[in-house]
């Protein structure tokens, strides 16, 4: 089956469509950092719990976790199911989970309603994403991805923003945030109409881009993986390096927090030209390699000026690391099991978003500078791994057309028309 949109879909989708998977994709990448500003006024709260530090990390992060175990069952889902019922499903419960902090008086119970918002952003992320997949093809495809990447980015600006003034107020205030959800599903319910199939979504004999799992999607899902978790030691570490750098409060850390997700979403929405002509992997390894210069100078730096270089670079990095790791995938995988393939990404990014925190613990006790230097290693090691793994061209990676406007192919893994 060629990699193209589904018969019957229409060949421009009207421009609300486009507007509304991009407000809707705006609640996924920073859903759980919406809160960061929040977290040392919630770790004065609780003060009294055992290991509050590490609890309202967790608070922070543990939609990541959700979402990757989650990601699979979404994906099987948005193929079975339908993209669009998924979708609006998940936009409910994402607005009602995630408002219920704003109640909650117990930090277990804060937790467990951080796994459904985990549970519901895999929905809203594998659909979308799907929806995009199944709309567009070929350089439009990879403009629209980056424009979506861009709306991830931008909703990070926004609730990052917003999070931080009414962490400024009551650490309480940012879970209001995801109250903004609930009428988003019902301008999905409205507006979004899902492409006719040229047969039912079942699981087939068949397989994904040929194989059960291509050695190149679970190279890419290995990069995924990766690089949220060297990008979320920003969410989770940078308030408190920041209050312990520069006496930074929550007001302060949102704002400085939101200046990377406006770099991320101008970076991210500019893709399809950064990426034209580039090879995947050549493009892949320069992104590491920006993420890792951004998490060096964070750990090197004297003040906030220089954590907000750091900052830029690694804004950049992530800008370019999630349009190109979905189009790399999408466009080697046919349509009929896209849901869950593209759930194998979003699992193994939220993957490392989870663990980041997990990882870093051992090493914060030496200074949050220590932190950001070993991800720094790590980035840099994983960009210097990808240039030599793919310095000659192999037949499955090779796109002539570019990173940006990768050949599509069939189930087969031949060359579509």
């Amino acid at each position: 089956m060629t990699d193209r949109p589904h018969p019957g879909a229409p060949a421009a989708p009207a421009r609300p469509v486009l507007v509304t998977l991009l407000l809707v994709s705006m609640l996924t990448v920073m859903a759980g950092a919406t809160i960061s500003p929040a977290l040392p006024a919630m770790r004065r709260h609780f003060a009294d719990v055992d290991d509050i530090t590490f609890l309202v990390r967790l608070v922070l992060t543990v939609p990541a976790l959700a979402i990757a175990v989650g990601a699979p069952v979404a994906g099987l889902l948005v193929d079975r199911a339908g993209r669009k019922p998924v979708l609006v499903g998940s936009v409910v419960l994402y607005g009602l989970a995630g408002g219920s902090g704003l109640v909650l008086g117990d930090v277990y119970a804060i937790l467990a309603g951080r796994v459904l918002l985990g549970l519901a952003v895999a929905g809203v992320m594998t659909a979308a994403t799907a929806l995009v997949a199944d709309l567009y093809s070929g350089p439009e495809r990879s403009r629209v991805l980056g424009l979506q990447a861009g709306a991830m980015g931008m909703g990070g600006v926004v609730f990052l923003s917003v999070g931080g003034l009414l962490a400024g107020l009551d650490w309480r205030g940012p879970f209001a945030v995801y109250l903004a959800a609930l009428p988003l599903a019902a301008l999905v319910a409205l507006v979004v109409k899902e492409p006719a199939r040229a047969e039912p979504p079942v699981r087939r004999a068949g397989t994904t881009g040929g194989r059960a799992l291509p050695g190149a999607a679970l190279a890419i899902f290995a990069l995924a993986f990766v690089g949220q978790a060297v990008f979320y030691t920003v969410p989770t570490q940078l308030p408190f390096h920041l209050a312990d750098l520069a006496g930074v409060g929550a007001v302060g850390s949102g704002l400085i927090l939101a200046s990377m997700s406006a770099v991320q979403a101008t970076v991210s929405a500019n893709y399809g030209r950064i990426a034209r002509g580039r090879r995947e992997a050549a493009l892949a390894a320069v992104v590491f390699a920006v993420l890792g210069a951004g998490a060096a100078l964070i750990g090197f730096a004297p003040g906030v000026p220089v954590v907000l270089a750091g900052l830029a670079l690694i804004g950049t990095g992530v800008g370019l690391l999630v349009p190109h790791l979905n189009t790399w995938l999408v466009a080697r995988t046919p349509a009929e099991v896209r849901g869950r393939t593209l759930s194998g990404i979003t699992a193994a990014m939220f993957l490392g978003q989870f663990l980041s925190p997990v990882a870093a613990q051992p090493l914060a006790g030496e200074g949050l500078d220590t932190v950001y230097l070993a991800a720094a290693a790590v980035a840099l090691a994983v960009s210097v791994t990808v240039a030599l793994a793919w310095r000659r061209p192999a037949r499955e990676e090779a796109a002539p057309e570019g990173a940006g406007a990768p050949r599509e192919r069939n189930a087969t893994g031949r060359t579509g028309a």
